[in-house]
């Protein structure tokens, strides 16, 4: 069954982008066919985290009838199929971002799973997004102002009657200063899809052009986003298995 999962959170700085692109490559490590679309059309940063921030047809000619959609798709080395956005500022004056839902039934014909990295917040473009979603994933961090603007998400998403499958709390430290799981559950009143860990190696993969679960692929960070997937498209998986041998964390190389 074909989803169209939108990533979004109450405010920027989370880790959204990073767990539209993670999430996307776990679900692709499963086998799945996944796209990835840029939504966040004010600041996108999808293509970016794959290496090709400019390409020569994005989903901004899309939006303005220029291009079909399938020609705004780009394949990654790993099999996850890309439709990144301009970073033109030119290019943002043209766009209406409501337009994004009329091309909903083009985006079931190019994959199996569409995860949407959408703008931050309950803007105009955010709002676009929220509309065009099956299922809705908020992203947060373990600290006060972050899951009260995941709140807002959440309310802004029962107005529109969009259901959200669940909340994926990031940059995880586990100190005595961070809002706890079961806190974060009670608050939002709603289920917490996974907990990721604050991985130094997440810069690493960032610096190197590419999601964390194919640079470093037993990392805890990756890891985390796997077990995710799995739950999401129900297959196997044990993180505990996957983690990398003693003689590996000794050499750093995970």
């Amino acid at each position: 069954m074909q989803k169209l999962i939108v990533i979004t959170s109450g405010k920027g700085g989370v880790g959204k982008t990073t767990t539209a692109v993670n999430l996307g490559a776990a679900i692709n490590y499963f086998g799945k066919d996944v796209l990835i679309i840029d939504g966040n059309l004010t600041t996108p940063n999808v293509g970016l985290h794959f290496g090709s921030p400019e390409v020569p047809v994005n989903l901004n000619h899309v939006l303005q009838r220029k291009a079909d959609p399938f020609e705004a798709v780009y394949e990654h080395q790993s099999g996850i199929k890309i439709m990144p956005s301009s970073l033109s500022i030119k290019e943002l004056k043209k766009i209406k971002s409501e337009k994004l839902k009329d091309f909903k039934k083009d985006f079931y014909k190019i994959s199996e799973y569409i995860i949407v990295d959408s703008a931050a917040g309950l803007g105009n473009e955010a709002l676009s997004a929220l509309e065009l979603a099956d299922e809705l994933i908020i992203v947060t961090n373990p600290e006060m102002p972050a899951i009260t603007d995941a709140l807002k998400v959440i309310k802004m998403a029962e107005q529109l009657n969009k259901k959200v499958k669940g909340v994926i709390v990031t940059k995880v430290r586990k100190n005595n200063f961070e809002v706890q799981p079961d806190t974060v559950k009670e608050m939002l009143e709603t289920p917490i899809l996974g907990m990721v860990p604050d991985d130094p190696k997440m810069q690493e993969a960032l610096s190197m052009k590419d999601a964390i679960v194919h640079t470093h692929p037993k990392s805890k960070a990756a890891r985390a986003y796997k077990e995710i997937a799995a739950h999401m498209i129900g297959v196997e998986y044990d993180s505990e298995k996957d983690r990398p041998s003693w003689f590996a964390r000794i050499l750093g190389r995970e």
